[in-house]
């Protein structure tokens, strides 16, 4: 089996505990393919994190989320499985700690199961032109001024259904909902359900609320043309695209799927109020 070995190196013991996985997995049979920016002994050196992912069976991080998140997109794109180790503050989204590195063994033997997670696919388009964007989290519109605010209305198949005057409009998945929405104010939903959260940003209304959508739902989202501000568009913190009155962005649900793998159970409810003591 080839494992993929991703490695956030600006993680405090990032490199301790990859080689103590390197050891792990080189013991117990698998081949080990890391990235040109953080090679290990014994292993197969590729020239890029997506190099990596597409050549291997299965990926592991060693990072927190945002590791995660960053290597995800690939990791869907060539539909292979991925486990993160955290080293975050947070790591909702990674499965094993430091401390339980013993459950890499069962990556060898099968002894896990798969957990598939809905992305988002966000369409900026503007005119011919048009650029697609993968979601782990969420997609963010947002003004760039610290001092006005922005008004976006939201439609559904091009029939305007509500309009926002706020910092921003965001749109996540229920992974992201324990993201950048849960600093906004929006509800926590189950990892494995299938739908889209619309969360305003510091919206300037008290009947401003945040709205659940079903999976099959294709959103659209327009800058309000009377704005003068200068408004991007963020995915996942990774992406800040400009965005004006002449832009659609389209949100849908993407075809490709997120497949976390889970080496040890943990209930949601219960992770949740561990993590968050830790913040």
């Amino acid at each position: 089996m080839k494992i993929g070995l991703l490695i956030n190196k600006d993680k405090q013991r990032a490199i301790e505990v990859a080689r103590q996985i390197a050891v792990i997995l080189l013991d117990n049979g698998a081949d080990l393919l890391t990235s040109g920016e953080c090679p290990l002994p014994d292993t197969t050196v590729c020239d890029s994190a997506e190099a990596v992912i597409r050549d291997c069976d299965i990926v592991v991080t060693v990072g927190g989320d945002g590791t995660i998140i960053h290597n995800a997109k690939f990791a869907a794109l060539y539909n292979k499985p991925l486990l993160g180790v955290n080293l975050g503050r947070i790591g909702f989204v990674a499965n094993i700690e430091p401390d339980e590195l013993d459950e890499l063994k069962k990556l060898l033997s099968g002894d896990y199961r798969i957990q598939r997670r809905m992305l988002l696919e966000v369409t900026k388009t503007r005119g011919d032109n048009s650029t697609t964007y993968t979601a782990v989290n969420e997609a963010v519109i947002h003004r760039d001024s610290l001092s006005s605010m922005v008004d976006i209305s939201v439609g559904i198949d091009g029939e305007r259904i509500i309009g926002y005057r706020a910092d921003g409009m965001l749109f996540a998945t229920p992974t992201g909902s324990t993201a950048y929405s849960f600093s906004a104010g929006g509800p926590v939903i189950e990892p494995n359900m299938r739908c889209i959260l619309l969360t305003p940003v510091c919206p300037h209304a008290l009947s401003s609320r945040q709205v659940v959508f079903g999976a099959d739902t294709v959103l659209t989202a327009h800058v309000n043309p009377a704005s003068n501000l200068k408004c991007y568009m963020t995915v996942d913190g990774q992406n800040y695209v400009p965005v004006s009155s002449e832009d659609d962005i389209t949100i849908r649900r993407s075809p490709l799927e997120l497949q976390l793998i889970i080496l040890k159970e943990k209930n949601f409810y219960t992770l949740l109020n561990e993590k968050l003591k830790e913040i």
